[in-house]
């Protein structure tokens, strides 16, 4: 039989290619099994992925609840979104790693809904929180007041299911950073401008500003990426490839603190002017023995010190942050380290066994392969 006979007709979109656009794929099967849950949505499936999972059906009704609400307030035809989604579904299934066997018509519908969903419940959430005077849902100029436009009417009554649960809420909130629950958000932007309702709803809390350009945004995750992120970091560095446990650099001096108002990955080790002169000296053991000493600054200022932001081992969503995890596992190896650095307040153990946070974390090394690392000099400085 010839090549002619074997050749098959694929359409251009089932083709097995890892297009350009790819961003959105399942998290590796070692990191899945380390905790499940941590990679599975709770109530609310976004995208195809999960889509159709017996356990997160209960939320496609209040999304049918939420388009039609959207519709109706801003005087939109479903039909006109459903035809945004059939323009870009080609763009839009090149964006997962995958191939799905949906149909066109459902996947436009999937996505639809999906997407109405979460701009609509990003709108009801900052109406919720009274953030409309500050910049309004429909993205227009700061003087602009919700009562100018029916699009961001979006007053969610104090009894709606989902604002009114705090827990509720939170989990909502990190299905939509899941990374195998998203959309990309190119879409999202097309559909209504979603790029500060988006930073409202995930960082209200940050007060510093980001170099994030929505243009650069592949989804929500990749969002998240974005905030967490040290731009004044080197990231050409090379891979760390030994590090001493956290309680090895104690024991030679190095005074872990937490970082106050610091982005999560901003490490910084920080040496004295002091300790340059007279490397061999410290007084770390002193001042442990003696803690009533810290009081004095003179002792104090001749320490090294290592500074690390606060993590809390709750929800590992910052996984997928490979430079910063990976110098996490090297300083985590046994309970001892980790309960050094829940001693000194830089990591929140919710987990209820030191043992299981540092079992955690070293799992979560597994399939992280470095080609480079931001942290490199700072390795090569607890090293020295």
């Amino acid at each position: 039989m010839g090549c002619k006979e074997l050749a098959i007709d694929i359409p251009l979109v089932m083709e097995p290619v890892r297009w350009p656009e790819c961003c959105i794929y399942r998290v590796p099967k070692k990191l899945r099994e380390v905790y499940k849950d941590a990679y599975t949505p709770k109530l609310s499936s976004i995208g195809p992925l999960h889509h159709g999972e017996c356990e997160l059906h209960a939320m496609e009704m209040l999304k049918l609840r939420y388009l039609r609400e959207f519709c109706y307030r801003t005087g939109t035809c479903h039909k006109d979104i459903a035809g945004v989604i059939e323009t870009n579904e080609l763009k839009i299934r090149r964006c997962y790693e995958e191939i799905f066997d949906i149909s066109s018509e459902d996947f436009v519908k999937m996505v639809v809904l999906d997407s109405i969903f979460i701009i609509e419940h990003f709108l009801r959430s900052a109406a919720s929180d009274g953030l409309f005077n500050r910049t309004p849902a429909c993205g227009k100029d700061e003087s602009h007041t919700s009562e100018e436009d029916g699009c961001c009417n979006a007053r969610g009554d104090e009894k709606h299911c989902i604002l009114s649960k705090p827990l509720l809420r939170k989990h909502i909130q990190e299905d939509l950073l899941l990374l195998e629950n998203q959309l990309p958000f190119f879409i999202l932007d097309e559909l209504h401008t979603i790029f500060q309702l988006a930073r409202y709803y995930f960082f209200s809390s940050f007060e510093k500003k980001t170099n994030v350009d929505k243009k650069n945004v592949k989804h929500f995750t990749d969002f998240m990426r974005y905030f967490y992120y040290p731009w004044e970091f080197n990231s050409t560095g090379q891979p760390i490839e030994t590090l001493h446990n956290a309680k090895k650099v104690d024991e030679a001096g190095v005074i872990f603190k937490k970082a106050d108002g610091r982005r999560l990955l901003d490490i910084q080790f920080k040496k004295s002017n002091f300790t340059e002169i007279f490397p061999c000296f410290t007084c770390s053991w002193l001042l442990r023995c003696l803690p009533f000493l810290k009081h004095f600054h003179c002792l104090v200022n001749t320490q090294t010190f290592l500074e690390v932001p606060r993590l809390e081992c709750h929800y590992p969503f910052v996984a997928y942050i490979c430079n910063y995890m990976v110098l996490l596992d090297f300083l985590i190896n046994t309970r001892e380290d980790v309960e050094l650095l829940v001693e000194k307040g830089i990591i929140v153990n919710k987990l209820g066994s030191n043992k299981a946070a540092a079992t955690m974390v070293n799992k979560l090394g597994l399939e992280i392969e470095q080609k480079r690392s931001c942290y490199q000099d700072l390795a090569q400085l607890l090293n020295g």
